[in-house]
């Protein structure tokens, strides 16, 4: 379950500032940037209902020029509740009443449905008199168009489009858009992994919806942005690969191993497809007998691969420091010819067969991986030699 409170204030907390020059400038002609103080959570219990409730996110700020200060109360509230106007006015009677500070109250609905406007307001009213007339600032995410923030260089407009008004086909477009935004802000690598976090819990993504995305991406301009962009779909390449690796590890360590692995060269084959065009089955075959470590080098440097003959000459070297060279390269390279993959226990037997059954090797016709496997399995070892 996405626990929508912990990553909003991540996000405000880290970037107060951009979310008032997004959504409240006005707020800026008054306000000491430099001057914000986060205070400790309050818990305030409804005695009625029986509930405990926390602030979202609570600071306190100097007027600009002033020696007076003020507080800000950001509530993000991911679920529509009807009572809620209540709640807020709650909140900011108990805090004014201990610190005695003004108090600018600020909702972020973040839900996405429904789509009409939500209240600003709580009221007292009597027939002939008006008690109260509370007002408090609401930012509601599904009634802003994702497009209108496309131009904005703001780290927060970057990630609530995630968020915004967005139709479904768009999803994929969204998410390539977001990051095409975050990548130009030259925001420091943590920053950079909050952001982009942020994106990919809120914009995740179908198979169909993942192949989209990535096509949006090569459309990404200019290159160097593209890159940049790449290297964050990798780093959510790899989180994805270690959860399924330590998933996996539950279940016995070689299983594990093996799961992860099969999930890096899935990941890497698609980013390199999208990236370079369709791979050739001789280098299909090569990337799905890499090992572990393998693929994950390949992955960390997969933004140096522009081209089929680069892929092609890396895959040759990385053998050749394996010990597949001259003749015994040809003879992998035929074998994976007539049978597809060879698996990286198959490939580490063939490298300790003797002269003597590299000849044997090369008379034999295997048509199938499982004749091979039988043999290789069958070979004396060292031991028994």
């Amino acid at each position: 379950m996405i626990d929508h409170d912990r990553l909003f204030k991540e996000l405000l907390s880290t970037f107060l500032v951009e979310f008032i020059e997004l959504f409240l400038p006005e707020m800026m002609a008054y306000l000491d940037s430099e001057s914000i103080t986060f205070l400790d959570k309050e818990v305030f219990t409804d005695v009625t209902a029986g509930e405990k409730y926390e602030t979202d996110l609570l600071a306190q700020v100097q007027f600009k020029g002033k020696p007076s200060f003020f507080l800000i109360h950001i509530e993000n509230q991911a679920s529509n509740q009807t009572a809620f106007g209540k709640r807020i006015f709650s909140y900011f009677a108990r805090l004014y009443e201990k610190y005695d500070y003004p108090v600018y109250p600020i909702v972020i609905f973040s839900y996405d449905k429904p789509q009409k406007a939500a209240k600003s307001e709580f009221k007292i009213d009597f027939p002939d008199f008006s008690v109260l007339q509370f007002n408090y600032r609401v930012i509601q995410l599904n009634r802003f168009n994702w497009r209108d923030f496309l131009a904005q260089p703001n780290p927060v407009a970057a990630a609530l489009m995630a968020k915004m008004k967005i139709v479904p086909a768009d999803r994929p477009k969204v998410k390539a858009e977001c990051l095409r935004l975050l990548v130009t802000l030259n925001l420091d690598p943590a920053r950079m992994q909050l952001i982009s976090g942020f994106i990919d819990t809120y914009l995740d993504l179908s198979p169909d919806e993942v192949t989209q995305f990535e096509s949006e991406i090569q459309q990404v301009e200019p290159t160097v942005v593209k890159g940049e962009v790449m290297k964050i779909v990798t780093s959510w390449m790899r989180e994805g690969i270690e959860q399924g690796l330590e998933q996996g590890l539950e279940q016995g360590l070689e299983q594990g191993l093996e799961r992860g692995r099969q999930s890096q060269i899935k990941l890497v084959t698609k980013l390199l497809t999208s990236q370079i065009g369709q791979l050739p089955n001789a280098l299909r075959y090569q990337i799905e007998g890499l090992t572990f470590n393998q693929v994950e080098i390949l992955g960390e440097q997969i933004d140096s691969f522009q081209t089929v003959n680069v892929l092609d000459r890396w895959l040759t070297r990385l053998e050749a420091s394996e010990g597949f060279e001259g003749e015994k390269a040809e003879m992998l390279s035929q074998l994976r010819e007539r049978m597809g993959v060879i698996a990286p226990k198959q490939k580490q037997k063939l490298l300790s067969l003797s002269a003597e059954q590299w000849k044997t090797l090369r008379t034999l016709n295997f048509q199938n991986i499982e004749d091979l496997d039988s043999w290789l399995s069958a070979l004396p070892t060292d031991n028994e030699s």
